[in-house]
């Protein structure tokens, strides 16, 4: 018997850091468009130069640096450039017209860096706009991010999991597709977390404010007995301790940050776009937003666990 439902609460030196644990699956959106050869052989011409070039990573705001963490652990001599469309945060409260045109005006600004790749690191706009991006930069591969409804499908003992996700996310068709797809003979349930946003967006990561709110928002998750949690967005890993501590020991949860890194290591490596292996040298990592930069210079060092200076972006809105 298949259950589908959605649940609402009632309310100096660069250094890679460790990575968060994330779940170990090949559950994430790989959208790579392989456009014409003949339009990419300009690329193709030149693979060291291309190989030299940083990768891109975007999302609303912060939630994206879990996935950068990840991308840094797996791939430590690339340069990376995050773009966090903080003025815009959070995205999940957007429909999707909303949402494509800042997702697509964000990426804008990190091809004019001259990015090889562009990690979405953010489900929404990974849902809602990713064949905006194929259209508007065909050169460009992209990998984007989905919810691991499937690895939490095949893992789950009592065959019941919990997907935490932005109420946006939670009442989209796409997340309903994805559970009839892969978790069709179990019982699943959602619920929108988007005041989770707000906190991981403020850098409180910890403490009894967000303990007493993580058990409001996922308390209609963890009262109908499920064992596996999915964190849909990309915000929530970075209060992962918190919340493993709230839904306890007997809950397994999971995301897609390692997925993703792996994936992007794939791409790279199968189009020759690697950057050559150097010992003992780490890429460089360059961080822009386009709200506050001093805020979020703060928010930014607490999630990656190392101080970074964040630079503000130019306005990019047309």
């Amino acid at each position: 018997m298949k259950i589908i439902k959605s649940v609402n609460n009632a309310a100096g030196e660069q250094q890679v850091h460790p990575a968060r644990d994330a779940e170990r699956s090949e559950n994430i959106f790989y959208d790579y468009h392989h456009s014409d050869p003949r339009s990419r052989q300009g690329h193709l011409d030149q693979p060291n130069k291309l190989a030299l070039a940083p990768i891109g990573v975007f999302d609303s705001g912060a939630g994206g640096l879990t996935i950068l963490s990840d991308l840094r652990k797996e791939l430590p001599q690339e340069h990376f450039i995050y773009y966090g469309d903080t003025a815009f945060c959070p995205y999940g409260v957007r429909d999707d017209a909303e949402v494509i045109q800042l997702t697509v005006q964000a990426c804008r600004f990190l091809v004019e860096q001259g990015v090889k790749l562009i990690v979405v690191a953010c489900n929404t706009a990974s849902q809602a706009a990713l064949s905006a991006l194929r259209e508007t930069y065909p050169h460009i591969p992209f990998v984007g991010v989905v919810p691991a409804v499937k690895p939490a499908a095949r893992i789950t003992r009592r065959g019941r999991i919990g997907i935490a996700a932005t109420n946006g996310a939670v009442q989209s068709a796409y997340l309903h597709d994805l559970i009839d797809t892969f978790a069709s003979d179990i019982q699943a349930y959602s619920v929108g977390c988007s005041e989770l946003v707000p906190l991981v967006e403020q850098g409180q990561l910890d403490g009894p404010v967000v303990d007493e709110t993580l058990r409001h928002a996922l308390q209609p998750l963890t009262g109908k007995d499920i064992d596996v949690l999915v964190l849909g967005c990309t915000h929530f890993p970075a209060l992962r301790p918190a919340i493993e501590r709230v839904v306890g020991k007997g809950v397994q949860v999971i995301d897609s940050g390692t997925a993703i890194a792996r994936r992007t290591h794939t791409i790279l490596d199968t189009d020759g776009m690697l950057f050559p292996a150097q010992e003992e040298e780490h890429g460089t990592l360059n961080i822009w937003c386009s709200g506050d930069a001093r805020a979020f210079s703060s928010v930014a060092s607490a999630i990656l666990g190392y101080p970074v200076e964040v630079s503000q972006a130019p306005c990019i809105l047309n």
